[in-house]
């Protein structure tokens, strides 16, 4: 059952100077208010929106596809009406009309949250809708996405992880908001100040009505409170800030102008002051967590000096008894009249703090017996039943840890007590398993009307995403840490003060300090005067925003110069440069060399008029080794053609000699093996006129036509040919050519380079297993690769240096001339190609042909 009340114009009030963006929306989604942060980003009037449908208010974009932003909005609207609990979307577009009315949408994202509020009977009254722009996060995150994709398609590589960073930025962001909102709602005092002179940094409503409308943000405390100057406080912050530890004050007397008339007030104050530490450790800053017990004290005087004068004498009692009477019915009309504002004031905190968006409870008694528990508590811990029950009951997994010991050290003091990210094993249902879950809270005792302490109040935020978000991230940072460490380049971070925040591991080899000993100093310090001398320019350019590549010499010291090739990559956060990364590579021997080769120049142009008459010298030589190859040639062909005749003539006379002779001569064993020999000799001869033959033939026929030569058919005729060797040795041939299935070349030329290289397979196979064969053929850069690896033989290093000479043959118990591999060679080289050889002696051989791309 829902019910819609009006909201009261202090609950307005109180949202309007609020900094972040609510909305106060009606069971039946009337606009009843918004927050003056909200009007602004949106740049609308209260009257513009108070009064109006929501949906008619803040419609959908009608340009969008597929608009939902209003279906979603009312989707988490009506599950807060059905379950009367807070609903987060999380982050959605909903554009809004800018400026407002003109019908002209702007992209916006924002995260959501729908609060109700209750009233006393556990009605909801109206829905508080908060909101935070996260614009500017979505769009760059899907500008990183955008390059992720990019740098993907052209390198294969996996995504970037910066979206992660920026998504974890901006839930940081939020947590931070919501911290302040605590802190901003807080019916405590609160500040924050900073530095040794305590400069208001962060002053809560409670906090500045101590001085009314007097401005104090960005002063120091005694600039804005001088009339702080000779009271205790200004030391007890020094000393905070100067140990670290924290001071604690009861009922202390503050004088301060708290209506800034120039007259000084008296009250008194319980107060916490709390060092603040940076994430070097070190202190920054402290904050203040004050209460004003001025009544109490008054009242607790009061009391004393009654008590004194009951020890009058009775006769002084007897004169004194009708004033007194008189007093006791004005101070009991007075108390009446106080007590009924205290409690008129206690259930305004109540709905103060039960409304409050920050986690609460009030536990009595030496026992711990949960008295006060707020709708934020319970959300932290759906599940649990804890009213009316003790700690331990409620939370029997506390038990022997130090929470029990510290809230009977609050009850028994009255000091209070602090934490940060706290680690804690707790369940969030009664039936539930523990978990990790880590809180910022604080523990402070309350006391009664007689000063007595009762209870422990006890404020609590749920850190555990945050802790865990900020984990992840310090292991990012950790990898990142591992990835510039291992890099040979010196990686930095030089802040505004020319300071060094970051630096890899690489700085260690140029400079006689660790790489976290750098941090906090100055790059003047670290690098030398003169090196700073000649890259100041650079560095005063990078902190106005500008990125840099440049080069230079860098004098570190006198006997380590460096050459250098420098990027500055500015950090801009908010419009502001922070600082700058850096990026160093060493380039000493590249400079070095670069100054050789200018010198090598100018000794190339004195040389260059002795070249010009030795180049006249090389083309005469060269005509007449042209002359002399083309005699050679005609040479080797004219001696082959005149060497065939006789060697025919010796082969027939052979043939009558063998005939002439008895064949009982005939078939003696030592005339069998001469003319064995004889045969085997002619063979041989002939054999070699006809490479002789084959080679003149090849230096004629270089410059042959190419065609489109199919791979795949071609190794398929070769096959056939030496179809009956391969089949008798059962040889396994894969051929994988799909890369370049045609290459344009001599078709004759090409046929020749392949039977060449798997006849040779398979004649020289290793008799110990069956011949595997495997052709492939790919595109290397600019060259067309064919290659013929077999798991034959093999060389041993020696012949695979003297394999492709003419007549050259390391293995005899296979037939051959040794000039198929001179000719594959010859065919190759006048195509300007190469082929290269791998070998190992029992593991096989590879051939790789280098074609041209044309």
């Amino acid at each position: 059952m829902t019910s819609t009340q009006p909201i009261s114009s202090e609950v307005l009030h109180a949202f309007e100077f609020v900094p972040d963006l609510y909305l106060f929306i009606s069971t039946d989604f009337i606009l009843l208010g918004a927050s003056k942060a909200y009007l602004e980003v949106t740049r609308l009037k209260i009257e513009d929106i108070k009064g109006r449908y929501l949906f008619d208010a803040f419609p959908d974009n009608p340009d969008l596809v597929e608009p939902d932003a209003t279906l979603n909005l009312r989707n988490s609207l009506e599950w807060v009406l059905q379950h009367k609990e807070t609903h987060h979307m999380g982050v959605q577009r909903y554009d809004v009309q800018l400026p407002p009315g003109t019908g002209e949408f702007q992209e916006r994202y924002w995260l959501v949250s729908n609060t109700p509020v209750l009233d006393e009977e556990g009605n909801i009254s109206y829905i508080i809708n908060k909101v935070l722009d996260v614009t500017e996060q979505v769009l760059v995150q899907g500008k990183l996405q955008q390059t992720e994709q990019k740098v993907k398609q052209l390198h294969g590589e996996q995504k970037m992880t910066k979206a992660e960073l920026v998504a974890a930025r901006a839930e940081a962001e939020l947590e931070r908001r919501k911290l302040h909102n605590i802190f901003m709602q807080a019916p405590a005092m609160i500040c924050i100040l900073e530095g040794p002179q305590h400069v208001f940094s962060f002053a809560n409503p409670s906090y500045q009505q101590l001085v009314g409308n007097r401005p104090i943000l960005g002063k120091p405390i005694l600039e804005a409170m001088p009339e702080l100057e000779e009271q205790a406080v200004i030391g007890m912050l020094n000393k905070v800030y100067q140990t670290g530890e924290s001071e604690n004050a009861h009922e202390m007397l503050v004088r301060l102008d708290h209506t800034n008339s120039g007259v000084l007030g008296n009250k008194y104050f319980n107060f916490t002051y709390q060092a603040i530490r940076n994430l070097d450790g070190n202190i920054d800053g402290i904050m203040v967590f004050a209460f004003e017990v001025t009544l109490q004290v008054e009242s607790r005087r009061k009391m004393e000096a009654a008590n004194k004068e009951l020890y009058l004498t009775q006769e002084a009692l007897l004169r004194l008894n009708q004033e007194l009477e008189r007093r006791i019915s004005e101070r009991t009309a007075e108390l009446e009249l106080s007590k009924a504002a205290i409690e008129a004031q206690r259930n305004r905190l109540h709905t103060i703090f039960m409304n409050a968006p920050t986690p609460f409870l009030v536990v009595e008694g030496p026992e711990f017996t949960f008295q006060l528990i707020n709708p934020a508590f319970k959300k932290v811990f759906p599940g649990k039943n804890m009213i009316g029950k003790n700690l331990l009951k409620v939370f029997p997994e506390l038990q022997g840890t130090p929470i029990p010991g510290i809230l009977e050290q609050v009850y028994r003091t009255g000091e209070n007590f602090e934490a940060v990210e706290y680690p804690l094993m707790l369940s969030r249902h009664d039936d539930g398993t523990p978990e990790e879950i880590y809180f910022t809270f604080t523990y402070q005792a309350r006391r009664d009307e007689r000063g007595e302490i009762d209870g422990v109040l006890v404020f609590a935020h749920d850190v555990t995403e945050q802790v865990k978000s900020r984990q992840k991230v310090e292991q990012s940072v950790e990898q990142l840490r591992l990835i510039t460490d291992a890099l040979p380049v010196l990686i930095g971070y030089l802040d505004k003060e020319e300071k060094y925040r970051f630096t890899n591991k690489a700085y260690e080899a140029w400079f006689p300090l660790k790489a976290s000993d750098l941090l906090g100093r100055p790059v003047r310090e670290v690098i030398g005067e003169k090196a700073y001398a000649g890259v100041k320019q650079y560095i005063d350019r990078a902190l106005a925003g500008e990125h840099l590549d440049f080069e230079s010499r860098m004098p570190y010291r006198e006997d380590f110069v460096k050459h250098i090739h420098t990027s500055y990559v500015p950090d801009i956060r908010d419009g502001e440069v922070a600082g700058f990364y850096t990026l160093v590579q060493d380039i000493t021997e590249q400079s070095i060399s670069r100054l050789k080769l200018e010198e090598s120049e100018q000794e190339a142009r004195a040389l260059t008029l002795q070249l010009a008459d030795t180049n006249r010298e090389l083309s005469e030589t060269n005509a007449q080794l042209t002359r002399t190859n083309i005699d050679l040639d005609n040479f080797i062909y004219a001696a082959s053609h005149d060497l065939k005749a006789p060697i025919y003539n010796i082969e027939r006379l052979l043939l009558i000699l063998i005939e002439s002779i008895p064949d009982e001569v005939q078939s003696s064993e030592p005339l069998t093996q001469v003319i064995g020999m004889i045969e085997s000799s002619i063979s041989r001869f002939k054999r070699t006129i006809d490479h002789l033959t084959d080679v003149t033939k090849l230096q004629k026929e270089h410059n042959q036509e190419a065609s489109e030569v199919n791979l795949t058919d071609l190794i398929h005729d070769i096959e056939l040919d030496l179809s009956a060797q391969i089949e008798s040795i059962g040889a396994r041939i894969e051929v994988n050519v799909e890369a370049c299935r045609a290459i344009r070349f001599s078709e004759k030329n090409l046929r020749s380079i392949l039977y060449n290289l798997l006849s040779n397979a398979l004649k020289y196979r290793d008799p110990a297993r069956t011949p595997d064969i495997k052709i492939s053929c790919e595109i290397a850069g600019n060259d067309i690769l064919l290659k013929v690896r077999d798991n034959g033989l093999g060389m041993k290093p020696s012949g695979v240096a003297k394999i492709f000479s003419m007549f050259t043959r390391l293995h005899d118990h296979v037939e051959g001339s040794g000039i198929g591999l001179y000719m594959v060679k010859k065919i190759v080289e006048n195509a300007e190609g190469r082929i290269e050889v791998e070998s190992e002696i029992g593991q096989g051989t590879t051939f790789s042909v280098y074609f041209k791309k044309e």
